[in-house]
């Protein structure tokens, strides 16, 4: 994970991304007691913007990735052996990645998504594995109730997190 991290914050020394914070299960990690993930999800603040089509550009990110040896397997790029899907943000995870906690991993610095944002882009997605994981950081996590309703009440998710959380 140490040269993960590494050749992501090479993309950003770089200018090829303006920021980036690991979500996704890995960032779940962080605050939860361990579970078996298979990749890392980096939120990632494009430099580039949208072009005409309204296609993201990436062909500078990826294009930096391939001289550092990654490849793709499926949706994922294999960067120093770990499968990383880039995710171009939108507007609650650029809140995301911009709220994030800067911590250091094995002497390399990076930035994962707090709960709270963690909690409402899981909720967002709904998936089953995605819920449990919102429950399991409610539990086992010290979670601010105030900041997590000021952001499920901006992306309109208070309901939704209502009916399966039954208000508590």
């Amino acid at each position: 994970m140490k040269g993960t991290l590494k050749v992501i914050n090479g993309l950003k020394k770089k200018g090829l991304i303006i920021d980036y914070a690991i979500g996704g299960g890995i960032a779940a990690l962080f605050y939860i007691e361990p579970f078996l993930t298979y990749d890392l999800d980096v939120f990632i603040i494009p430099t580039k913007g949208i072009n005409q089509k309204g296609l993201i550009l990436l062909s500078d990110v990826f294009d930096y990735l391939r001289s550092k040896g990654c490849s793709w397997k499926g949706e994922h790029i294999i960067i120093e052996g770990i499968p990383v899907q880039f995710i171009p943000v939108d507007e609650l995870e650029k809140e995301a990645v911009e709220c994030a906690r800067e911590i250091e991993y094995e002497g390399v610095r990076t930035k994962v998504v707090t709960p709270e944002h963690l909690i409402v882009i899981l909720l967002r997605a709904g998936r089953r594995k995605d819920i449990e994981k919102v429950e399991r950081l409610l539990e086992q996590t010290e979670i601010d109730r105030n900041l997590l309703n000021k952001i499920l009440k901006r992306f309109n998710l208070e309901e939704k997190f209502n009916v399966l959380h039954k208000g508590e």
